[in-house]
């Protein structure tokens, strides 16, 4: 069970604590937090905030646009396959009609030959058949690797080789008997048959390419059409991201324009509160103070002017009145420097807490001639931080350490660091005084709250509390660890750096 608490009233912190910063912190509102608190409920977008709202928005537009440059580069790789293939289709048409003219130029020049006997014309011819195995060469390089038409190819091939071999033939039986020899083969034409084979194959090889560029220049329309599409749509998705975003902004900056209304409003209360609580603070220093001076007064008063006359009990009596008295003065005196550590604006500089701690330890030294402690102070580091409130909180600490272990024949009481990184330190004051159950250790640090009686050790309960809200208006922390009758370690942690705004 919770050991006893001292003989004041106390009254559950929540109901009626004069935490008076708490209150005014607990009107404090930001403009992150004033959006989160008025966030609709509804549909998961409208929760989001405006940043993460952005944020979607263009990942949805950077996959749309991956998306299009991919199909647009699908579309683009087409359109350049197809031109290749094109080009090459052109140039096969040619050479087919190149290689169909040719044909029937050699055979007319063959035909004069054998005809007239004149040399240039079996020259011509000879010039025409190179031209033709050459473009049949060309032939085959455009058609490797399409299937029919490399067939076609092939047997185009095999059928000049007939031509060209009847045609040699006729010029051969020509050289040995003359023009009567082959009148009848020059007036019925040489190698006719593979001169139809070749003009069918001929035919063929150009009706096929012609209808395979037919079908490439329709795929390559369509494919066109799908890329100019595509660019519309991602010019119309970034206009619509643009809009949206031109939309979003414009409602964030609604938002925190009200918002910045939301807060002057709250700022003129929280003068307000703040002007209230001075003038509370004053009537608590003044008005509160008197009453209690009159009650210690007459009491000290009563005590004199009945002299012997009092017996033991009403003794007793006027002793717990002027010591309640004198316990009020100190609460109200703790009350007033607790109120005013919340409100009390910070003078941030750096702060040896070496000297500091120092400092704080001489003025202990005249109420501690009579205590046999054994003290080990560890080099301290420089932190920012206001001064008068950091020397509150080691005066308030170290207070502690020393009244816990009043009850030891020798008291130990040790001040370090714990650890500390680039942005902080945790100092620690550790004793080995009567300590506290850890189940309790929640209530170490707010106002009223105490695990020792009175009669056993005095105080009133707001020292901690104050250590706590002076080391969180630095934006630190402070928890304590204990076991019971094995002493206490409480640890402060304060940020480093450079001096904040």
């Amino acid at each position: 069970m919770e050991p006893e608490r001292d003989g004041e009233l106390r009254i559950p912190r929540g109901e009626t604590e004069t935490d008076d910063n708490d209150q005014v912190e607990s009107s404090r509102l930001s403009p992150e937090s004033m959006e989160s608190a008025e966030r609709p409920r509804g549909p998961w977008f409208r929760a989001l905030t405006i940043e993460e709202r952005i944020l979607i928005g263009f990942g949805i537009a950077f996959l749309g646009v991956l998306a299009i440059c991919a199909l647009s580069y699908s579309s683009i790789r087409v359109l350049l396959d197809n031109g290749g293939r094109d080009t090459k289709s052109h140039e096969l048409i040619q050479l087919l009609r190149d290689i169909d003219i040719a044909t029937d130029g050699a055979e007319k020049q063959l035909r004069r030959y054998l005809v007239t006997g004149d040399p240039l014309y079996l020259q011509n011819y000879q010039e025409v058949a190179k031209q033709k195995r050459e473009a049949l060469h060309d032939l085959h390089s455009l058609v490797r690797g399409v299937g029919e038409q490399e067939r076609r190819a092939e047997r185009l091939g095999a059928v000049l080789e007939q031509q060209f071999a009847a045609q040699a033939q006729a010029i051969a039986k020509f050289a040995e008997g003359g023009t009567r020899s082959v009148k009848k083969m020059a007036f019925d034409g040489v190698a006719k048959r593979e001169i139809e084979e070749i003009h069918r194959i001929v035919a063929e090889m150009d009706r096929h390419e012609r209808e395979a560029l037919r079908r490439r220049v329709t795929e390559s329309t369509a494919e066109t059409r799908t890329t100019s599409v595509l660019l519309a749509a991602g010019a119309f998705l970034q206009l619509v991201l643009l809009a949206s975003v031109y939309s979003l902004i414009r409602h964030d900056i609604t938002q925190r324009r009200r918002v910045a209304d939301e807060l002057k409003r709250h700022s003129r209360l929280l003068e307000a509160a703040n002007k209230e609580l001075e003038s509370f603070s004053y009537s608590v220093s003044h008005d509160l103070r008197a009453p209690l001076r009159h009650i210690d007064g007459y009491a000290a008063l009563l005590r004199k002017a009945m002299g012997d006359a009092l017996n033991e009990r009403a003794a007793r009596y006027l002793d717990t009145i002027s010591a309640s008295a004198q316990q009020m003065g100190r609460l109200i005196d703790d009350l007033l420097m607790f109120s005013r550590m919340g409100r009390q604006d910070m003078v941030r500089t750096t702060v040896d807490l070496g000297r500091l701690v120092s400092e704080v330890l001489e003025g202990f030294r005249l109420d501690l001639q009579e205590r046999h402690i054994s003290w080990t102070i560890d080099p301290l580091p420089l932190v920012i931080g206001d001064s008068a409130m950091l020397r509150q909180v080691f005066v308030n600490l170290i207070g502690n350490a020393v009244k816990f272990t009043s009850t030891k024949p020798r008291a130990e009481i040790a001040i370090g660091i714990d650890r500390q990184t680039a942005t902080e330190v945790v100092v620690f004051v550790r004793d080995n005084g009567v300590g506290f159950d850890m189940q309790y250790a929640s209530k170490l640090f707010g106002v009223f709250q105490r695990l020792h009686r009175a009669d056993e050790f005095e105080g009133t309960g707001i020292g901690l509390a104050n250590v706590r809200r002076i080391v969180h208006r630095h934006g630190g922390r402070v928890w304590a660890e204990g076991i019971l009758n094995q002493g206490a370690t409480f640890y402060v942690a304060l940020p480093r750096g450079e001096e904040r705004a």
